[in-house]
């Protein structure tokens, strides 16, 4: 899951999707033991598609050192320990980032988080509900409060939904966004064109 979400980062889910299967058939199914015994250059030519390939590769190996060397071979222990301690404990892993940690806690270890990706922060600020500057900890807390703990993973995927099909980084579709109404970059939008 942990790789998974690795190759995803800053890449489309088709070449995700096929870097991971291209690494699954390379070292005969990933488990901490194929992925150490396999040569990096194996690595590196199994996940190509998904870019950044030569780092990626190298964080590959280095997390899959980590948990064998410090977490007995699997992310269990943590998984298993409250939210807060086994966001810390994840944080440790090399290449191990917030969202990433905040994503392997809401979806498979069913803990109340938010994961922050590009979208959800783009959508939190142009809404309105945090100001321009805000980081991570502030939108992941505001929507932690916004939402019920039990509507987190939907809330997380529809937002992303959202930031996709409307709310893009450029020309954003404002008309025909379903929160429209109550965006305040959408109205600072119509403020804007009626003076122009």
């Amino acid at each position: 899951m942990l790789i998974g979400i690795l190759l995803s980062q800053n890449t489309n889910d088709k070449n995700a999707i096929r870097a991971y299967d291209n690494l699954r058939r390379a070292v005969k199914d990933i488990s901490i033991d194929n992925i150490l015994k396999a040569p990096l250059n194996t690595i590196m030519e199994a996940i190509k598609i998904a870019g950044m390939y030569r780092r990626r590769a190298e964080t590959i190996k280095e997390i899959a050192q980590y948990i064998k060397k410090n977490l007995n071979g699997n992310l269990e222990q943590v998984l298993n320990l409250p939210l807060e301690e086994a966001r810390r404990e994840l944080l440790k892993i090399p290449g191990v980032g917030t969202k990433t940690a905040d994503v392997i806690l809401l979806m498979y270890a069913n803990k109340p988080t938010f994961p922050i990706d590009t979208h959800i922060k783009r959508i939190s600020k142009r809404l309105g509900l945090v100001c321009e500057k805000a980081d991570y900890e502030e939108i992941r807390r505001k929507l932690m409060e916004i939402f019920n703990p039990e509507d987190y993973l939907e809330a997380h995927l529809r937002l992303i939904m959202l930031g996709r099909m409307y709310c893009k980084a450029r020309k954003p579709e404002c008309r025909s966004c379903p929160l429209g109404d109550i965006c305040k970059y959408r109205r600072q939008v119509q403020q804007y064109s009626k003076y122009s």
